[in-house]
C-alpha cells in the first residue's frame, strides 16, 4: 500500500511517495499551487496514477502548536483532496520540515536556484519518512 505525502505551499506543493511496503519515502515531484481551484483534483489524479491507498497532508503548525492561516489552508486542501480522491486523508504536523530540507540541501552543496525547485519535495519526503517511521514504531510497541 503506497502513501502519498503532500507538503502544501503558496507557490509550490511538494510530493513524496512511499514504497509499497511503507518503509521508504522518496521524492516524487513538485506541482504548482495555482490554480488553487484545480489543485485537489490534480493531486487526486497523481494519487490514482501511483495507486495510492492513503494521503497525508502536512499541517504547518506554529512553533507553539497554534494554528495560523497556513494551517487553515492545509485543512481546506486536505478536505478537498479527500472529496476528489475518495481516499483517507490525514493531516500530519510538519513543523520545521521545510527548514530541515533547506538545511540538508545547503549542506549537500545545492545552489540556491536549484534549492528553490527541490525544497518542497525534499520537505514532503522528510514528512513522509517521519510518518512511516512513527507508524512502524507504533506497530512494534
Amino acid at each position: 500500500m503506497r502513501i502519498l505525502a503532500v507538503d502544501p505551499g503558496s507557490k509550490r506543493v511538494g510530493l513524496a511517495l512511499s514504497d509499497p511496503t511503507e518503509t521508504i519515502a522518496q521524492a516524487l515531484e513538485t506541482v504548482p499551487a495555482e490554480p488553487e481551484a484545480s489543485l485537489a483534483k490534480r493531486l487526486a489524479d497523481i494519487a490514482r496514477t501511483h495507486e495510492v491507498a492513503r494521503i497525508i497532508v502536512g499541517l504547518p503548525l506554529r512553533l507553539d502548536a497554534t494554528h495560523g492561516p497556513e494551517a487553515a489552508a492545509a485543512r481546506r486542501l486536505a478536505s478537498a483532496i479527500r472529496h476528489e480522491s475518495g481516499l483517507p486523508v490525514e493531516l500530519v504536523d510538519e513543523r520545521l520540515t521545510t527548514r530541515a530540507a533547506e538545511r540538508a540541501l545547503i549542506e549537500g552543496g545545492v545552489r540556491r536556484e536549484q534549492r528553490r525547485q527541490d525544497v518542497d519535495r525534499v520537505a514532503a519526503t522528510m514528512l513522509l519518512q517521519g510518518h512511516l517511521d512513527h507508524r512502524r514504531r507504533q506497530k512494534r510497541g
